[in-house]
């Protein structure tokens, strides 16, 4: 879709911090992350909801590759999944690690959002992509 900014992303029209792409995702760090590591996983194809996916257990294999590669790199085992999707309206899983004393609480608190660096960022890709 031509106004999709996640389609766009996947373009390399709109820049972000690539994380992992095959032939069928592209995951990047989000923008505005509730945790150090947040990333979003989207299908290359434009789907409206991840229910809509045709090859959801394909899709779903890449999600648990980019899952456990941030467990083992960022030295988590607690790796939250969000399916979401109101708002961007192209399918999309949130992967959130968890931390000890991250502000979070019991549950993912959706308005308690962190402030990080290019540098933390640059450092937490390459950290996962070590174990992609």
């Amino acid at each position: 879709m031509e106004n999709c900014i996640f389609c766009k992303i996947i373009k390399k029209e709109i820049l972000s911090k690539v994380v992992y792409e095959n032939k069928i995702i592209f995951a990047f760090l989000d923008n505005n992350p509730y945790n150090l590591g947040h990333t979003l996983v989207i299908p290359k194809k434009h789907y409206r909801w991840v229910w809509d996916i045709k090859d959801i257990g394909e899709f779903y294999n890449s999600v648990n590759k980019v899952a456990n590669a941030m467990r083992k790199g960022l030295k988590t085992e607690f790796i939250v999944s969000l399916v979401v999707g109101e708002e961007v309206p192209h399918a999309h899983v949130h992967l959130v690690p968890r931390y000890k004393n991250d502000g979070h609480g019991g549950a993912i608190n959706i308005h308690n959002h962190k402030k990080l660096t290019d540098k933390e960022q640059d450092e937490a890709i390459k950290k996962i992509q070590r174990f992609l």
